[in-house]
């Protein structure tokens, strides 16, 4: 695996989760242009940065032994792998202080440094987050990879921070400079919020969640056929975004005991509130987390899940089949893991490599619901 090479430091950084092989490097152009521009102003060691979404800690770890370095971001493998890249290049677990961004950084910040993420609706509600927490003559500066980089980002700078300057392309990367200006203060738009009609409950959304407008058509294939038990049996909600799945499974089972995570912190936080408005006290887990690796093996009766296809602009299976697997370990025998995806993308021979029966439970044009035995 290449180091990475900037005027900062020259750092060994993985991509987590890890992959066999690791195809795929754990920073790119647009964090070495970030670097090559600060690097040229001579910060003092006082500077107070803010790193938001720095996927896998090539910012944060550059940086963290020249000025004072907040990272904030929604992923908690981003988290794990700043914690794991920092103790790589032999820096303290305190050199950075990292917010999920389920809640906000709060103190003046000289330099905010932002890779621009794939939802729009995440870096709009960074952006309204900055609003008086920028000191006197603070830059604000953008950056990513020209093919993943909209127009929109530049539009949503200028709109909450101020005037937008885009520099030149470098290896197929682009930075944007906003001119912070006095503006009066933005309200949110999020969390948006929805009624379903089966089972009756409203659903919160913060910014970063997936369909969060409406349902999304894979869930609403799957809400009919959640199976339902009057036993007090252990379920999980794996990559529970809101927590509709794991939500209506309690509805309708009483005596279960749920477990829903997800790897996004405003996952967590918009289905804590959800669990909430619909089953006030009921007692429950809730938590962010890489998928079911922390969970003890043979602990589980049922795994629900509708898997992700990719990991931030990486499209691919492996955050799915990696799902599997931890489902897998953490089923007792003879527990069921529920799943629904496209029909395309042939999870019912992927299942069978790993579980000794696999039964189509319903099916749309587009999706299937599967059920695995283990």
């Amino acid at each position: 695996m290449p180091s990475f090479v900037s005027p900062f430091a020259t750092q060994d950084l993985l991509r987590q989760p890890e992959q066999p092989g690791m195809p795929l490097q754990a920073f790119d152009a647009a964090d070495a242009y970030l670097l090559e521009h600060l690097h040229g102003q001579r910060l003092p060691a006082s500077t107070r940065v803010l790193v938001l979404n720095d996927s896998f800690g090539a910012l944060a770890c550059a940086l963290a032994s020249h000025v004072q370095v907040t990272s904030s971001g929604d992923s908690h493998l981003a988290h794990q792998a700043l914690r794991l890249n920092l103790a790589r290049n032999g820096l303290a677990a305190d050199a950075v202080c990292f917010v999920p961004a389920s809640a906000s950084a709060t103190r003046p910040f000289d330099v905010v440094l932002i890779r621009v993420p794939k939802t729009l609706a995440l870096l709009e509600e960074q952006l309204i987050r900055l609003h008086g927490q920028l000191a006197p003559g603070a830059q604000v500066i953008a950056a990513g990879m020209i093919k993943h980089l909209p127009r929109a980002a530049g539009d949503l700078l200028q709109r909450y921070v101020g005037p937008v300057q885009a520099s030149l392309a470098v290896k197929k990367a682009r930075l944007l400079y906003a001119t912070p200006e006095a503006k009066a203060t933005p309200k949110s738009p999020y969390p948006t919020r929805y009624h379903l009609e089966e089972p009756a409950i409203e659903l919160s959304n913060h910014a970063n969640l997936f369909c969060r407008e409406g349902l999304d058509i894979g869930t609403r294939t799957f809400l009919p056929h959640l199976p339902r038990h009057l036993d007090d049996r252990r379920v999980a909600d794996l990559g529970c975004g809101n927590g509709v799945l794991g939500i209506a499974y309690a509805l309708g089972s009483p005596k279960a005991e749920l477990t829903l995570v997800d790897e996004s912190y405003m996952a967590v936080q918009s289905a804590t509130e959800n669990w909430r408005a619909a089953l006030g006290e009921r007692p429950v887990t809730i938590r962010a987390g890489d998928g079911l690796a922390e969970q003890a093996a043979d602990s589980l009766d049922l795994v629900l899940c509708n898997p992700p296809f990719h990991q931030q602009q990486v499209v691919g299976d492996f955050l799915a089949w990696r799902m599997f697997q931890q489902a897998r370990a953490a089923l007792v025998t003879g527990g069921e893991l529920w799943i629904v995806g496209n029909r395309h993308l042939g999870y019912h021979a992927k299942l069978g490599r790993l579980f000794r029966g696999v039964e189509q439970v319903a099916a749309t044009p587009k999706f299937v619901v599967l059920r695995a035995t283990k």
